[in-house]
């Protein structure tokens, strides 16, 4: 019989706070880097012929409002089983898709990119994932006993290791919550994940009405730590006791010329996802 196992999870809202001083800052210029976003993911119940890759560049810190969308690359996968290529289509938005891919879970991938005469790569195995079995809704478990929360429940596979990242996106949130959580101690059992989102007053907490979007992948033990060095960033901001941020690089090389790297991730996985609506209580 499997037990039944639960993590409370917490998305906490920075507080930004600003002197009234002007101070300037010398802050080191460097070259621009190609940065890949190439999450391919195939949900189930799909066919997951619809997939977009997008491809941008390093910016400076105080200069966001630079265009940075990469466009005139070459972008193609190669299925390695039978050596079918799927071409990615340039949008000359910085998006570039196809409406052809062909998923076959468990098989390998490669992801090369043509940009300014070098030539970018990497390789990722098509996994299949778990399915989320139950979401529901609750005050009770999270940190704060009057906050709505989000509870997923999924079953993990028994005599197998696994890392798992599930995304929460509530429907207007620009950026969505990541989380990540490996089945070490959980194998085998029923996996139950609640999540609360919280800020400096009720009105960033979930309310009846909410709805969020969220997907279950089961990926490679180093995306699993790729996402949790990403979080660990992402979140330090004020915390005079973290280490400095690194320089965080994913799988994709440059096999043209190693000094010049790039920054992204290529991930082929597949998904589930529900899509649940808060209601009154």
């Amino acid at each position: 019989m499997k037990n039944s196992i639960y993590i409370g999870l917490l998305a906490l809202t920075c507080i930004i706070t600003s002197c009234t001083d002007v101070i300037d800052v010398e802050v080191p210029t460097a070259e621009p880097r190609l940065v890949i976003e190439a999450s391919l993911d195939w949900e189930k119940g799909t066919s997951g012929l619809n997939q977009t890759i997008k491809l941008s560049s390093t910016t400076p810190y105080f200069e966001t409002d630079l265009p940075n969308a990469v466009t005139g690359a070459q972008v193609s996968v190669t299925r390695e089983s039978d050596n079918v290529v799927f071409v990615f289509e340039d949008q000359q938005n910085g998006t570039y898709t196809t409406n052809d891919f062909g998923a076959i879970l468990n098989d390998v991938y490669t992801l090369n990119v043509i940009y300014e005469g070098e030539t970018f790569t990497a390789t990722e195995t098509l996994r299949p994932t778990t399915s989320i079995t139950k979401v529901t809704q609750t005050r009770d478990g999270g940190f704060d006993p009057d906050a709505l929360e989000v509870n997923v429940y999924f079953d993990d596979p028994e005599d197998e290791t696994n890392y798992y990242v599930l995304k929460y996106q509530e429907i207007g949130d620009y950026f969505p919550d990541l989380v990540t959580v490996s089945d070490e101690f959980l194998n085998g059992n029923e996996i139950h994940l609640i999540y609360e989102k919280r800020g400096d007053d009720d009105e960033d907490e979930f309310q009846a009405g909410d709805v969020v979007n969220i997907n279950i992948y089961n990926v490679t033990k180093e995306y699993y730590n790729y996402i949790g060095i990403l979080n660990n960033q992402s979140g330090s901001s004020g915390n005079p006791f973290t280490p400095a941020p690194v320089e965080l690089l994913g799988n994709c090389i440059n096999i043209t010329n190693k000094e010049n790297y790039p920054y992204g991730y290529f991930r082929v996985t597949q998904t589930d996802k529900k899509t649940y609506t808060f209601v009154e209580e």
